[in-house]
């Protein structure tokens, strides 16, 4: 195996530690809690780019649907996944994929990256939104004030913290030789 190989894999399972130990770490606000899991991947697009964030939140997820307790509140299995807050969980890949695309050209731009951040933060809201209501029985404006209204103004918080913070860690790790100018 390459260098460059043992790096990668290193890396990715790096991350998907950082998931599995931020991810659970929650506040229960209703039926969908408060998470710091799309906190870690802001900044883990940053750092580390979309295909090993990519990568690393799909072994998060794999982890979690095997019953290891790696999702909001210490919990794992099928029943979270595919339960009221799965569309969320399931939202967060195309995310990562969107804001990464983006940030990958225009890091330095901190203004344009908070917003598409925020954009395609979208992307699981709406697919949460959606699988909120449905698993539920609850209507989409219901499930809209549950699973979205109470998030939007901390998410942004987070996505600031990350536009702020995270091209100064890049920075850092570069000059440390740890990653790519």
């Amino acid at each position: 195996m390459k260098n460059d190989q043992i790096r990668n894999l290193t890396v990715t399972a790096l991350m998907t530690a950082v998931l599995c130990i931020m991810g659970p770490a929650s506040l229960p606000i209703g039926p969908i809690p408060v998470s710091l899991t799309n906190l870690a991947l802001y900044f883990m697009i940053y750092i580390v780019g979309t295909r090993t964030s990519a990568m690393a939140f799909v072994l998060y997820m794999l982890l979690g649907l095997a019953g290891l307790p790696v999702f909001s509140g210490y919990a794992g299995g099928p029943q979270k996944l595919f339960g009221p807050t799965g569309g969320y969980i399931i939202g967060f890949l195309p995310m990562i994929i969107l804001i990464g695309l983006f940030i990958r050209k225009h890091s330095h731009n901190r203004i344009a990256c908070i917003l598409v951040m925020e954009a395609a933060t979208w992307i699981p809201y709406i697919l949460g939104t959606g699988w909120l209501a449905w698993s539920t029985g609850m209507g989409f404006q219901a499930a809209l004030a549950a699973g979205v209204l109470p998030f939007i103004l901390l998410d942004l918080v987070k996505m600031c913290a990350a536009a702020i913070v995270a091209p100064e860690i890049c920075s850092r790790l570069a000059r440390a030789g740890v990653l790519a100018a």
